[in-house]
């Protein structure tokens, strides 16, 4: 076992702030990742201890930066498929990067023959804009294909089939999606723009007979509003696919006549969500993150402020239904989760990718790998603390949180209000098929007011009858 930890500071590699460590696969003996933004791949030998890399030069020219911030990454057979968008060569022009030599990619290693290879590459070659970055990688076993979502860029958006051997790429579906996953046989993808509002429809797509069904997806299980609900990844359990989203996460299968229905989680009003990073399968359920600082935007506007504030820490999830644990507490945001020889590998990063034309000439975060014992999954949930000013809520009615109590004894909100106002508690949990919230009221004074949750059970968020001027401290321990 060639496990260690991994960390990575800052070097030349102009692009948005920071990229982070993407795509993080074992497969064959091989751990594989890519370090965005330098552009490098990384291969580590866990039988000999060797560790090679790629810097992307079948793409172009130096300096490069760029490499992967979707976790596009699949394995068939013997090879590791990897993909994302690359700089060749990245182009500085003081704060700001050109796009002109963007490519989007698919590479393929060969864990046996130990090389790599280039299997598909696009640009548009325009210096303001980009061709579709490669978001997802789904290998398609009924016709020995790649699927890829591109969601990420201005124009060649939608799903392509790329053949494996030539490289040769079809394009299925025109509409933009980030992410996708296989159910049964059928791949599902959430539809829509995470620039404009998120997840609008799921394409499924037949994979023996090729067609597509398309299914809007439900409301959520406590009567709230779903809000920009841009999609992070996707993962498949029980027969279903769960695709989770900024503000929850909605699971359904179209085998069982069952839509997708959304449950609240973390939602609050800011960009606190499951974005740049994977939904892994382990122990039967799935493990994901939810992120408080991935994407962020420099301006003083209310997008600016949507994006800078931070409600809570980045929190590991471990899905198990009905059940929703918070199994991992960690700083600005986590890229990556994988398992491998008996450990669940989780990589982070301290700082965030920028918006707008806000470009640095080198990485600015600190990147590194976590590991954690495979048990630490049925392990008690660590303490977490939530703190969120009123007045930032949306809405005449505002509902917000979304707080999985499973796995604590000591849980508490904590309202300081600066006039009376009327509080609304729902309670439910992931049930599948769903099971609609009960609710609770409470009336609440100016001042301080204590919200004993231990009567509580699975997950519960908020509705306030008015939007009031105070703060909400959520502890769980």
């Amino acid at each position: 076992m060639f496990l260690r930890n991994w960390s990575f500071s800052g070097r030349y590699a102009p692009e948005w702030g920071s990229g982070g460590i993407f795509g993080l696969k074992y497969s064959n003996g091989i751990l594989y990742f890519t370090l965005a933004f330098e552009a490098e791949a990384h291969f580590i030998d866990f039988k000999t201890g060797e560790e090679r890399t790629y810097d992307f030069h079948l793409l172009g020219f130096p300096p490069r930066s760029g490499g992967d911030t979707y976790n596009a990454v699949e394995t068939v057979d013997e090879f590791i498929y990897f993909g994302g968008w690359v700089h060749a060569p990245a182009e500085y022009l003081g704060g700001r990067v050109s796009f002109r030599n963007k490519y989007s990619h698919i590479h393929v290693y060969d864990t046996e023959e130990e090389n790599v290879k280039l299997l598909w590459r696009d640009s548009i070659h325009d210096e303001e804009k980009w061709a579709g970055e490669v978001n997802e990688i789904l290998y398609d076993p009924v016709n020995d294909e790649l699927l890829i979502a591109r969601e990420d860029g201005h124009s060649h958006l939608g799903i392509y089939g790329i053949n494996r051997k030539s490289g040769s790429a079809e394009r299925l579906l025109e509409k933009p999606s980030p992410k996708g996953t296989l159910v049964h046989d059928t791949a599902v993808f959430g539809i829509g723009s995470n620039f404009e509002w998120g997840v609008s429809e799921f394409g499924v797509l037949d994979l023996e007979e090729r067609k597509w069904d398309f299914i809007k997806p439900g409301g959520s299980v406590d009567g709230g509003p779903i809000n920009r609900p841009e999609l992070g990844s996707m993962a498949s359990a029980y027969n279903r696919a769960f695709a989770f989203v900024r503000g929850g996460l909605f699971a359904g299968s179209p085998f069982i006549g069952e839509g997708f229905t959304f449950y609240r989680l973390f939602d609050f009003p800011t960009f606190y969500a499951p974005f740049r990073v994977n939904a892994l399968n382990v122990g039967g359920g799935i493990l994901t993150a939810y992120n408080s600082y991935h994407d962020v935007s420099f301006g003083g506007n209310r997008w600016g402020r949507f994006t800078h504030t931070v409600p809570g820490p980045s929190v590991l999830v471990y899905i198990t239904p009905p059940m929703v644990r918070i199994v991992g507490v960690f700083g600005a945001r986590v890229t990556s989760i994988e398992k491998a020889d008996g450990k669940i590998l989780v990589a982070t990063n301290s700082a965030p990718n920028t918006g707008e034309t806000t470009a640095t000439p080198f990485d600015t975060g600190r990147r590194d790998i976590v590991l954690l014992e495979e048990d630490s999954l049925l392990r008690g949930s660590p303490p977490v603390a939530f703190s969120l000013p009123l007045e930032s809520l949306r809405g005449n009615e505002p509902v917000f949180g979304g707080f999985p109590l499973d796995g604590y004894r000591s849980a508490r909100a904590v309202f300081t209000l600066k006039e009376d106002a009327n509080l609304t508690v729902y309670e439910y949990d992931l049930s599948l098929p769903p099971s609609y919230a009960e609710a609770e009221r409470f009336s609440l004074r100016r001042g301080r007011n204590v919200i004993d949750l231990r009567g509580f059970s699975g997950i519960v968020s908020f509705r306030l009858e008015k939007r009031v001027e105070g703060k909400v401290r959520v502890e769980l321990s």
